[in-house]
């Protein structure tokens, strides 16, 4: 996953949960799909701190979960739990062949081949049509409610001054779904949200 990706994934996740007015949002054309961006500063200043630092993270494989969690205003409850898990994969060794004096043939890629752009794009498509689908059994956020988002990071990560550390918000009690993962030949995104059932 990219930090671009990230981006239009809160996006999404924000305006499909009407965790801000519609009228806060700017369509935009993003995978193939048409797509809604906040145009509130506040909002862009917040996701964009996040994602020029994932940017970095996420090119030295120190990412390993990302999580978006919805709460409300009124009452300070954590709501729903949007979870990325993020698994990267090391490419394969370069060896050479013991006792061989033949010149190894680097012409082709080494181990499993990726998979194309078109087939990654379809999937990331399919992801965010699912999580537009998400609406027709979450139950309907009532009141005022905001959003955080949690990194988890390997240890030897480099921090900003400016991040806290958080408690992991799970939704105790609740109702977890997991939602379409995809990848490319680097890495691999599973992902699920968990909501609070309403009685």
């Amino acid at each position: 996953m990219t930090s671009a990706q990230f981006d239009y994934g809160i996006n999404t996740i924000l305006f499909q949960r009407g965790v801000y007015p519609a009228e806060d949002f700017t369509p935009v054309k993003k995978y193939g799909l048409s797509m809604l961006i906040s145009s509130d500063d506040q909002v862009k200043s917040y996701i964009r701190r996040i994602t020029t630092q994932l940017t970095r993270w996420m090119l030295a494989g120190k990412i390993k979960k990302l999580v978006v969690v919805i709460t409300s205003k009124d009452t300070g409850e954590d709501l729903e739990r949007w979870q990325f898990d993020v698994s990267h994969t090391p490419p394969p060794p370069k060896s050479t062949s013991a006792g061989s004096s033949e010149p190894q043939d680097t012409s082709t890629p080494q181990g499993p081949p990726g998979k194309g752009e078109a087939e990654v794009q379809a999937e990331i498509q399919s992801l965010f049509r699912q999580i537009t689908a998400c609406v027709t059994f979450l139950p309907m956020l009532d009141g005022r409610c905001t959003f955080n988002v949690l990194v988890y990071a390997d240890g030897d990560a480099e921090v900003p001054m400016e991040w806290g550390d958080s408690e992991a918000r799970e939704i105790n009690g609740g109702e977890k779904v997991a939602l379409r993962s995809w990848g490319t030949s680097s890495h691999r995104v599973e992902t699920a949200v968990s909501y609070r059932v309403v009685e």
